[in-house]
């Protein structure tokens, strides 16, 4: 089975609390995730605790000091960095879900750099984007460390220098600014683990996600048929699968085609998917 490590450096600790929760935390109590959160303010040396500092050339904000973050994240990459190992929030009753599977796939990051060495996170505005592409790439990981930024960001030094000791990677969630990086820690972490193989069961319930063909997801539907005068479309219930999957497959082109239509221009069509799109 495999097990994915995730520690987190950050200023703000009870922050991470969501992650012992839901399925993050089912995938603790199995032994699928660990995770470790580390107070950043342990490795500061002045009376103060102090983490930052004015940055040079002037400005506003202040800076995260590298003598800080340096050491921290050389304990961490080291394993020798103390910290509070995060429990499931709840037992689990120890029942499958009606979708599990067993068996689902897995493999091994590919990279040129070299493999045995950790991944760092280092959330940011100036980041690469995140994507669907970048979880189901990092599920594959063993150890993945996130440095959360706060101020004005994180002396770049600390980045440079993480190089030595680390696989680094500059992410954003997106265009805006979050007061600080655990928000977005969050995000990319529950991304992630719910690709690990055990976390969901049901191996169609991340490869129908939207992102993974390209395209957004359609609708979905349950109980019951009739529901304030709307009705469950009628292909639904034709037991006609290869009906009904087209069907979906047109749905999510209508709905990309609809909210972002950029995406169609990298997604794989062919002469069916062109007609429903009006391409032909």
């Amino acid at each position: 089975m495999r097990h994915l490590r995730l520690d987190v450096v950050t200023i703000f600790p009870e922050y991470l609390e969501p992650l012992r929760h839901a399925l993050l935390g089912k995938a603790i109590e199995q032994g699928i995730l660990s995770v470790g959160v580390h107070d950043l303010r342990g490795w500061a040396t002045d009376v103060h605790k102090s983490v930052d500092d004015t940055p040079y050339g002037g400005g506003p904000g202040m800076v995260m000091k590298p003598e800080v973050w340096g050491p921290a994240l050389d304990d961490v990459a080291a394993g020798t960095a103390p910290g509070q190992e995060l429990t499931t929030s709840l037992p689990h009753v120890d029942k499958p879900r009606h979708d599990d599977l067993a068996g689902v796939d897995g493999g091994a990051a590919e990279s040129g750099e070299d493999p045995d060495l950790p991944l760092l996170l280092v959330p940011t505005p100036a980041g690469t984007p995140f994507t669907q592409a970048d979880a189901q790439e990092w599920a594959k990981e063993e150890h993945i460390v996130f440095a959360c930024g706060r101020y004005e960001g994180i002396d770049q030094r600390v980045v440079a220098d993480a190089a030595n000791r680390y696989r680094v990677r500059e992410v954003s969630i997106g265009d805006y600014v979050l007061i600080g990086g655990e928000v977005a820690v969050l995000v990319i972490a529950e991304a992630i683990v719910r690709l690990i193989p055990g976390v969901l069961g049901n191996r169609r319930s991340h490869e129908e996600d939207s992102f993974s063909d390209g395209l957004l997801e359609g609708p979905s539907y349950t109980k019951p048929r009739s529901w304030r005068g709307l009705d469950v479309p009628e292909v639904l219930f034709s037991g006609n699968h290869a009906k009904v999957d087209r069907w979906r497959r047109d749905q999510a082109l209508l709905r990309t085609q609809a909210v972002r239509p950029e995406l169609l221009d990298t997604a794989v069509l062919d002469a069916a998917d062109r007609k429903v799109l009006g391409r032909e």
